[in-house]
């Protein structure tokens, strides 16, 4: 009996122990530093603005425009370096018909190839739902397996090539 009463005088100190605060009060004991006083205002000033700068015509420059790819398929492949499916799995940018968007390549078996999801594209980048390597090229596809696109490597983390209706297309990273 001894014993139970010794054990159990041991759990309710520990209890009671792990329950105590060991702060003083919630008083900080850090010294605090003084306030800082408020800037002097000065005066306000009142007046008309200046009329708005109307450009005329010629003073600024044309916008640049992106250079179009030129090389035939042909000479794509023969200068495309090897590629490997692993080499593009994650996220690219895709450009085609001038506007930017995001597309994902994972290695999930899927209609075409492997799975694909594109977010924010338009016109054919809306349908990539699928991709796959055919020797030295990348395949886009839709969701049926449809070819949408063909690209080839043109530098480190890009590939450039063309959609099945001709528009230029290309991904990088």
């Amino acid at each position: 009996m001894k014993m139970h009463t010794l054990l159990v005088a041991v759990a309710v100190a520990a209890v009671l122990g792990g329950c105590q605060r060991t702060s003083f009060g919630g008083l900080n004991t850090q010294p605090q530093p003084a306030p800082l006083m408020p800037a002097p205002v000065g005066g306000v000033q009142s007046g008309q603005l200046a009329p708005p700068m109307t450009p005329q015509p010629g003073e600024f420059p044309a916008a640049p425009t992106a250079p179009e790819q030129t090389l035939s398929p042909q000479v794509a492949e023969a200068n495309a370096p090897e590629l490997t499916r692993e080499a593009l799995i994650g996220r690219w940018s895709a450009t085609s018909g001038g506007t930017s968007c995001d597309v994902f390549l994972s290695l999930t078996k899927w209609t075409g190839g492997y799975r694909a999801a594109s977010r924010g594209c338009v016109g054919n980048a809306a349908a990539i739902a699928a991709w796959d390597v055919q020797g030295k090229q990348v395949i886009l596809a839709d969701s049926s397996g449809n070819q949408i696109g063909r690209l080839y490597q043109s530098a480190n983390e890009r590939y450039d090539g063309s959609t099945s209706t001709g528009q230029p297309i290309s991904l990088s990273r």
